[in-house]
């Protein structure tokens, strides 16, 4: 059975749940009742659980939590951290005795689309309308990357909190390849022309996390909206008829293909992401795609000095839809409020924390990473990768694409990942894949318990 199709199972006849009400309260002040907002019983639970892994879990206990805990000092507050959250907490859901906060993130993250259809969400519609944690006169929708509002949807709903502003692209060591005399390409040929110089020099040019292959099918699927635009991946996420199969998405495949078969570290398939990234530390390995969180996970690891930087992937030709520094740049960090927790007000109300300045400012500063709130970052110093990943998504303006599939259909991101790891081991070609992916999304859409979702 799929992950969605066992939790659909098991949550049925669970019934919907009937929301108790009350509005935020300003200040500290006592909430008034306003239908539709989960009650917020102050002497009741607050448990908190966050995804251990490459932001770690301190900034909850030493930035959110002291913060909901001063307004709030009834609260019973409880903080948990594990790397596996759909282990741990999917039977909670099933039992119906869920947390009232999740950060629903990493390789064991739930399926929040079936969440969503069963209905074990809460809608954060009343957060967004609220006051600001930091000025009552203004709404925390107005203080918050539209985006991140827009891709944490699903049916015209709000109901994941993305907090995180995640930029991909190649990582690379900024004093390694100036000592080399390398330089980011700005063009497919010399990419190519790049890994061969590499390996002369004896170190492998490129790796991934092998064992978590998604890894590999974000450049790809970024390289296929620079050849062929946004509609490209706009007609994936709707699982368009063909989307898979287009043109521009199969170039991109056979272009990846070919650096699987001829610049990958060895040994790639059989490496997740601490150890290819220990390899890159060790200088085995020169580039490694990955997300802006990569330099605070390395920090203390990396040796000193590495100076992490990134650049976008080059332009694959002079047709290309989109222009040189086009990025896949988009709001992560899952944060979800489960409606049948014990306070699911109380959990409205850590989010709400979270989006204060102050917050967000500090959470930067301790994990070096952008957040979704406006301005949070102003007048920091950063980190020396995320500061070059801050200039890139600058330079890309509105040259940022994404895509919500993996969010929305489990099932459909499972098959793309495992062919992706194929394609790039060299057993299956560009068409295979892009067949295999075409007909789990073609199973999906013609499938009618899945709730559909468009953009």
């Amino acid at each position: 059975m799929s992950r969605r199709e066992l939790l659909r199972g098991a949550l049925a006849g669970l019934g919907p749940l009937a929301l108790s009400s009350c509005a935020f309260p300003v200040g500290g002040a006592p909430p008034t009742s306003t239908a539709g907002v989960p009650r917020l019983v102050e002497d009741g639970p607050l448990e908190i659980w966050i995804f251990d892994g490459g932001l770690g879990d301190d900034y909850a206990r030493t930035i959110h939590e002291p913060l909901v805990a001063a307004r709030f000092p009834r609260l019973r507050i409880s903080h948990n951290a594990t790397k596996e959250i759909s282990r741990t907490l999917q039977p909670r859901f099933v039992g119906g005795d869920p947390p009232e906060v999740v950060d629903d993130s990493g390789a064991g993250a739930m399926d929040l689309g079936a969440l969503v259809q069963d209905g074990q969400l809460t809608d954060l519609t009343p957060l967004y309308d609220a006051p600001s944690w930091d000025d009552p006169s203004v709404t925390v929708r107005e203080t918050v990357d539209p985006m991140a509002i827009e891709l944490g949807g699903y049916g015209g709903r709000p109901y994941v909190m993305n907090y995180t502003n995640t930029v991909w692209g190649i990582w690379y060591s900024r004093p390694l390849f100036e000592t080399r005399g390398w330089r980011p390409p700005r063009t497919w040929a010399r990419f190519l022309d790049l890994c061969e110089e590499i390996r002369r020099s004896g170190m492998a040019p490129f790796t991934y996390a092998g064992t978590h292959p998604q890894y590999i099918y974000e450049p790809i699927l970024t390289l296929a909206a620079k050849i062929g635009g946004r509609r490209v991946l706009t007609d994936i996420d709707n699982l368009a008829e063909g989307a898979w199969q287009a043109e521009p998405v199969r170039r991109a495949a056979a272009a990846f293909a070919e650096i699987g078969a001829r610049h990958l570290l060895e040994g790639t398939a059989g490496l997740d992401h601490v150890q290819t990234q220990i390899a890159q530390n060790r200088g085995l390995v020169a580039m490694l795609p990955c997300g802006s969180w990569l330099e605070n996970e390395q920090r203390g690891s990396a040796p000193d000095g590495f100076g992490y930087a990134m650049f976008p992937l080059p332009d694959f030709g002079p047709s290309d839809a989109m222009p040189y520094g086009t990025l896949h740049a988009q709001p992560g960090e899952e944060y979800i409020v489960p409606a049948r927790s014990a306070n699911p007000g109380a959990g409205l109300e850590y989010l709400r924390a979270m989006l204060s300045r102050r917050a967000a400012g500090r959470f930067t500063e301790a994990v070096s990473t952008l957040t979704v709130v406006r301005g949070a970052a102003d007048g920091l110093r950063l980190e020396p990768g995320l500061e070059s990943a801050r200039a890139a998504l600058a330079a890309a303006g509105g040259n940022v694409v994404t895509f919500m599939f993996r969010r929305w259909y489990s099932e459909l991101h499972d098959e793309v990942a495992a062919a992706s790891g194929q394609l790039m081991s060299g057993a299956i070609s560009a068409d295979r894949w892009a067949e295999r992916a075409q007909r789990k999304a073609d199973a999906l859409r013609a499938d009618p318990s899945v709730r559909k979702f468009t953009r």
